[in-house]
């Protein structure tokens, strides 16, 4: 038997030592790909052609929204930095929305978890209000020129139902403690929110308040709110009273429910929805409820499978579309603002690549791509369901004293922006009116939102012009990361006027080398401690590089044409301006 047995491990041994050499094999062919991909790629060309004659409408900055659980991550040292970026991303003003912004405690930030501490009670039971936080928090937004999202949450321990525990200690024991419950007496709960309300309009100006948005909690149909869906309704009413009494012309709304994909969460949007057309107020007794604009969650579902990272971009889009088909039943609110006030390939910023191997998109290109292919579709989504989607909130900041490159959903890390802030970036740099693109390389929306992108990869492009300049945002995205060979692009631009006989061509990149921190900082031997050398470094390999140096191009009746190879993952931005 012994000798048996050991005859197998010799066997078993001998098995693992050729399926290490095969997996050897399989990575040095992936690096050769990766070297050089020009030779691979050019036996298929894939034509993109972009018509400036074709005007699909306004393009709108949906993206231009962002948020995070942790607010007072804002005011601190990256914090400030990069509010500071975001609100010097687009033209149009930037919106953050951050939970806890009604959460009792300290100030102190961790994982999950901020506090403002705005609502106490003296010894009597008299409440006391303190907006000297969250002022710090909305301060640093308006001085970068970026605006708060109001999310009006989470319950003060003073008025919850269930106050203890209170503050919880993610990942030990359970998160949704007592802030996340009903208050004790919905009238104390709307004079908070008055008070807040008017004392924003006092600080900040009536004009500025009224281009915010004020969305009631968030998630309530999960654990975020330990209430009946009727419980929520009726904070809901009390809370847009309140916003309203405050200042009439505030714009209200809500549910933030999660992914309408799933059935509970369909059945909570179209309840709340409901409620607000036609049900009973719980404040006055009157038909329906004040609702300024809708949002609803959507996010993706990445897993790993045989070793490497598979993205869900198919539930992400499932989302906007089973939402949008709901909202689309009430005629009552046909044309009201729609915004998916969280939209990201998953549901935990905070749950690192480190404990979490699924999420280990996050670092580089790939979240860039995955970004980029998400924004169009929800577009093209928006257009078919004749919806006005006004903004796709990307849930993603920064963790202060966290390690470089953990893998939390970020946009920087220590102060060191990632690529996907770079996919912003590109998206800052285009307006004007949306232009038909048609791809050889493309997979149709339908495809998408079935099976996702599981064979060939979707290589596709987003276009906008204005009076004397045109982007062309182009991307080769696949779910699977997985090494594969760059495509050769083919690009056409047609329409431009006749008078203009030469463009100026500038062409920024996002892949392995290019805007790509991470990238640098694992060939700097992933130093947890950067010298001042090093970080400079970081960061200048952080922002958006050019491709190649700009150039002049001649237009020939009217039409430009370029050729470049694309990496599997990576983003291409294309301007030309004339």
């Amino acid at each position: 038997m012994r000798g048996r047995y050991g005859g197998m491990n010799v066997r078993n041994q001998q098995a693992e030592r050729n399926r290490k050499r095969i997996l050897l094999d399989i990575r040095v062919i992936g690096a050769l790909i990766c070297l050089f991909p020009l030779s691979l790629s050019a036996q298929q060309p894939v034509t993109i052609t972009v018509d400036l004659q074709a005007k699909l409408g306004a393009y709108q900055p949906v993206w231009a929204y962002f948020g995070y659980d942790e607010p007072n991550f804002s005011y601190m040292k990256n914090g400030r930095k990069l509010v500071k970026e975001l609100a010097e991303l687009s033209y149009a003003p930037v919106q953050i929305r951050a939970h806890n912004l009604l959460t009792t405690g300290n100030g102190v930030p961790a994982l999950k978890w901020g506090s403002t501490n705005a609502y106490t009670v003296d010894a009597s039971g008299k409440p006391v209000y303190n907006w000297s936080i969250v002022d710090r928090i909305f301060n640093t937004y308006r001085q970068a020129g970026a605006k708060p999202f109001v999310e009006i949450g989470f319950m003060p321990e003073a008025l919850s139902t269930h106050p203890k525990p209170y503050q919880h200690n993610w990942p030990k024991g359970d998160l949704y403690t007592g802030w996340s419950y009903p208050p004790t007496d919905y009238r104390k709960w709307g004079e908070l929110v008055y008070q807040w309300a008017r004392h924003c309009v006092s600080k900040y100006g009536a004009e500025q308040v009224a281009s915010w948005h004020w969305e009631v909690w968030n998630e309530p149909d999960g654990d975020y709110w330990h209430g009946t869906p009727q419980q929520y309704d009726e904070l809901y009413d009390y809370t847009a009273d309140a916003v309203k009494r405050a200042f009439p012309q505030a714009k209200v709304g809500g549910p933030a429910t999660t992914g309408p994909a799933g059935a509970k969460a369909a059945e909570y949007l179209r309840q709340f929805l409901e409620h607000c057309a036609h049900g009973t107020n719980y404040v006055n007794g009157q038909t329906g409820a004040p609702l300024d604009f809708i949002t609803f969650h959507a996010k993706g579902h990445p897993e790993v499978v045989q070793g490497h990272v598979r993205m869900g971009i198919a539930k992400n889009l499932q989302d906007v579309a089973r939402g949008t088909e709901i909202i689309s039943r009430f005629s009552k609110f046909r044309g009201i603002p729609v915004i998916l006030s969280e939209s990201d390939p998953e549901g935990c910023a905070a749950c690192s690549a480190r404990e979490h191997p699924q999420n280990a998109y996050r670092n580089g290109p790939l979240y860039a791509a995955y970004t980029a292919v998400a924004l169009k579709n929800i577009l093209d989504l928006a257009a078919r369901s004749h919806t006005d989607i006004a903004g796709m909130l990307t849930w993603a900041f920064e963790f202060e004293n966290q390690p470089y490159f953990d893998g939390f959903r970020t946009l920087a890390t220590n102060g060191v922006d990632k690529p996907v802030l770079n996919l912003f970036r590109m998206d800052g740099l285009m307006r004007g009116d949306r232009v038909r693109l048609d791809s050889g390389g493309a997979i149709d929306l339908d495809n998408l939102m079935r099976r996702g992108v599981r064979a060939n990869p979707d290589i596709d492009g987003l276009a906008t012009a204005s009076e004397h300049k045109v982007d062309v945002l182009v991307w080769n995205y696949h779910d699977d990361d997985v090494a594969a060979p760059a495509a050769a692009i083919q690009l056409a631009i047609r329409g431009i006027p006749e008078t203009a006989r030469r463009v100026l061509l500038r062409h920024y990149r996002i892949d392995r080398n290019h805007s790509n921190a991470y990238t640098a900082w694992k060939k700097m031997g992933s130093p947890q401690s950067p010298t001042s050398e090093q970080y400079a470094k970081l960061e200048r390999a952080g922002q958006l590089q050019l491709f190649k140096s700009p150039r002049w191009l001649s237009a020939e009746k009217g039409e430009v044409k370029v050729s470049f190879a694309l990496p599997r993952q990576g983003v291409s931005l294309v301007e030309m301006i004339w």
